[in-house]
Order: structure tokens, then C-alpha cells, then sequence
């Protein structure tokens, strides 16, 4: 029997967004499991990073079916958390997941056919268990099917009930459109959109996602907002060895640590400072300086990480010269 008890300051400090024009608000900072709640993870240090994101004002907590390692991993090691921790307090959260990524051996466990993405979802639930999620979302743009099937599947999965909202991941902004187009006829609840972005990776703003959503109404979660960690102050002395390239990352390799890029990375660190803040606080305060944004997710390897990261709500305002010492930073 668990002995937490969320604190009850929890929703004193954390702003919370309305998700484009749906009735639904997120924290301006959720929690991310892609990394760190693995099979070969820490499970207290999962459980201890849960509680101080709630316990912060934390109440998204976002996965995928793919998760891991191995895959699914996070979803049952989360799955457990919520069975064991923090049953009292479903209500209070939004627990997303996704599938559109290679998951099972075969022809269907992998983008975006209705078979794949429904029994993705029901496996998910199950190691969840849950009933439903918050949110559902496709993972990415499937080339050979039609986007019309993926759409009527997210349709079919709300009305199931198996997903109260629905949400599309790393889709560009005409086709983001064209699926808004799709579900709006169908009045289905498609109110989000989850993309890579940060201060070296803003191609959601030449793909016409960022300057699209808003106009459809839809809100815009982000990803790796850290650049994989490459925006924090852990790469500022060298490569550490416990760090995601130290431990060979397939997502952050040490050729992505060029000179150029340590160059970047020290400089707006000096304006990190200047304005009073770390560098990942930096990072993040940059990105929720757009209304457009409803929230970014982070993640952690330790709860010191969330509780310092989280301190960027309260200075999200640039000034002109600021933004454009970035740009003349990074370009």
C-alpha cells in the first residue's frame, strides 16, 4: 500500500494552457517517460521522479506504445505507478499514449493501418491498465496508408471509448491540416499536436506546423525541447560519461557535440546567466514564449532535474535583443 500523498500546493506555482480552442487545458511543463522508465531503469527513481512532477503541478504524463526499452516497458512500469501510487488521483491527470512505430514482428505492428493502431491501443491499456487514455495519438505520417483509414481509426478509437481526445505526432503542417479536415468533419476531438522542437531544431517552423496549428485551432505539445540534452549545463565541460552520448544514445552521438555546436551552446549560456537562469531553464522559457505553444515536455533521469527545469514558468518573456542574440547564436 502506497504511503504518497500529493502535496497539496501542487497547482499553486505551474501555469496551465488551454489546448488550441478545445476545452481542455495541460501544465506549460509535462512529464515525457520516453527515456528513464525503461526495463533496465531505476523503478524508485521512476516512482520518486512521478511524485515531484505532481507534486509540482505535473499532471501530463505522456508515453508510447514503443517506450522502453524493451518495448512497452514504460507503459508498464508506469502502468504500475498509477496502480499502485497514484489510483487516488486519475482523475486529476492526463495520461497520453501513441503508436506508429515498429512495435511487433509482421506486416501489422508498425504505422498507421486501422488494425495496427487499435490493437496498439488495447495492448497499451492493458499494460497501463487503464479503461482509457486522455489522449491518443498517431506517432507519425504513414506514406502508404491512407490518411483517411488513420483518421477514421482515431475516430472509431474516441467513440469506443478508448481515448477521450485524439492527437497527431511529427506530422508537417499540410498534412496536419488535412487531417484536422478529416476529423472536423467527423466531429471527432483532435485537439493536439506533438513535434521536435527547440532552440537548434525548429523545423516546425519551415514545415508550416507552428504557423498552421493555431489557424486550425489545435494546440502544440513539444519534444526533445533540450535538444536531447545538448541544452543543459551537461555538455559544457566535455562529454560526461554517464550522459545519453557517454552511454552510446542512438539518439545523441557524439558527432553532434561539434566545435560549432559546443560554441553555441556556451554562448547562450552566458545569456542563461544574464537573465538569471540554467540553461535548460533557458531553453524551455524560449519555447513557452509563444502563445502558440501549449506545452513542452520534459525529461528527467532524477527529480532535481524536474524541479530545476520547471522554473522556467516564471520567466518566459524575451525581449527583442534577447531573441535576437539567439538567432545570430544558432543561425
Amino acid at each position: 500500500m502506497t504511503d504518497y500523498q500529493a502535496a497539496k500546493t501542487r497547482y499553486n506555482t505551474m501555469p496551465y494552457n488551454r489546448c488550441g480552442r478545445s476545452g481542455l487545458k495541460l501544465p506549460a511543463v509535462s512529464l515525457g517517460l520516453w527515456h528513464n522508465f525503461g526495463s533496465n531503469d531505476n523503478y524508485e527513481n521512476m516512482r520518486q521522479m512521478c511524485f515531484t512532477a505532481f507534486d509540482n503541478g505535473i499532471t501530463h504524463f505522456d508515453l508510447a506504445n514503443n517506450y522502453g526499452p524493451v518495448n512497452g516497458a514504460a507503459e508498464t512500469n508506469f502502468g504500475r505507478i498509477l496502480r499502485e501510487d497514484l489510483a487516488a488521483y486519475r482523475d486529476e491527470l492526463i495520461i497520453s499514449t501513441k503508436a506508429g512505430y515498429g512495435m511487433w514482428e509482421g506486416p501489422y505492428g508498425d504505422f498507421g493501418s486501422r488494425k495496427y493502431l487499435i490493437a496498439s491501443l488495447d495492448q497499451s491499456l492493458k499494460r497501463l491498465g487503464l479503461d482509457y487514455v486522455d489522449i491518443f495519438y498517431h506517432h507519425r505520417m504513414d506514406p502508404e496508408t491512407p490518411l483517411e483509414e488513420t483518421m477514421l481509426a482515431l475516430d472509431r478509437i474516441v467513440r469506443s471509448g478508448k481515448a477521450l481526445y485524439v492527437g497527431i505526432s511529427n506530422y508537417d503542417g499540410p498534412t496536419m491540416l488535412r487531417a484536422a479536415e478529416i476529423l472536423n468533419d467527423l466531429h471527432t476531438p483532435f485537439l493536439i499536436n506533438q513535434n521536435c522542437y527547440n532552440i537548434f531544431d525548429r523545423s516546425i517552423e519551415r514545415n508550416g506546423l507552428k504557423a498552421e496549428a493555431p489557424k486550425a485551432g489545435k494546440g502544440i505539445i513539444t519534444f526533445s525541447p533540450l535538444a536531447q540534452g545538448l541544452l543543459t549545463d551537461r555538455y559544457l565541460n566535455g562529454i560526461p560519461a554517464d550522459s545519453r552520448i557517454g552511454k552510446g544514445s542512438p539518439f545523441l552521438r557524439s558527432s553532434n557535440v561539434t566545435a560549432k555546436r559546443l560554441e553555441q551552446i556556451l554562448a547562450l549560456n552566458e545569456l542563461a546567466k544574464e537573465r538569471g537562469q540554467s540553461l535548460a531553464q533557458f531553453a524551455l522559457s524560449w519555447i513557452l514564449k509563444d502563445s502558440d505553444i501549449t506545452s513542452v515536455l520534459i525529461g528527467a533521469s532524477r527529480p532535481a532535474q524536474i524541479t530545476d527545469c520547471i522554473q522556467c514558468v516564471g520567466n518566459t518573456s524575451f525581449t527583442a535583443e534577447e531573441l535576437r542574440k539567439i538567432d545570430e547564436i544558432t543561425a
